[in-house]
């Protein structure tokens, strides 16, 4: 019997011999990412499955933060050798899965969602944003 892991794996390597630009660990991230932010919602959000889904440019913005956690201001070469250079290729990456049965979307879902504005490689670049300092008295 096949693992959920294994049929991941071989979903990806299927996706990868039809000619994906996307390495193995674009896939792998993509998906890590995409839990991390779904856990990262407010309780009450979280315990509805309508409001759990997230729309794309929620997942880009999960996968920015949990990239720059990840791998510091290394994040924007990273995602260029793994292939992924746009938020747009987030999207590809994600309706591939959707296709090979790996993760679900809605009708409404779209690769539009995946064009909101934001550049993706420059984002990955910034600093975190930090709390603003302290006074003396706080």
């Amino acid at each position: 019997m096949s693992s959920p892991e294994t049929l991941f794996r071989d979903a990806v390597d299927d996706l990868r011999e039809k000619g994906s630009q996307y390495s193995r660990e674009a896939y792998v991230f993509i998906v890590a990412a995409l839990g991390e932010t779904v856990r990262a919602l407010p309780a009450e959000r979280l315990a509805d499955a309508d409001r759990r889904h997230l729309a794309g440019h929620e997942l880009v913005h999960g996968v920015i933060r949990v990239a720059r956690e990840e791998f510091g201001p290394l994040a924007p070469m990273v995602f260029s050798e793994w292939g992924v250079k746009g938020t747009e290729d987030i999207g590809t990456i994600v309706f591939e899965l959707v296709e090979a049965g790996q993760l679900s979307a809605r009708p409404e879902d779209t690769m539009a969602d995946f064009r909101r504005g934001v550049e993706l490689l420059a984002a990955l670049a910034e600093p975190e944003p930090t709390a603003p300092p302290r006074g003396r008295d706080a």
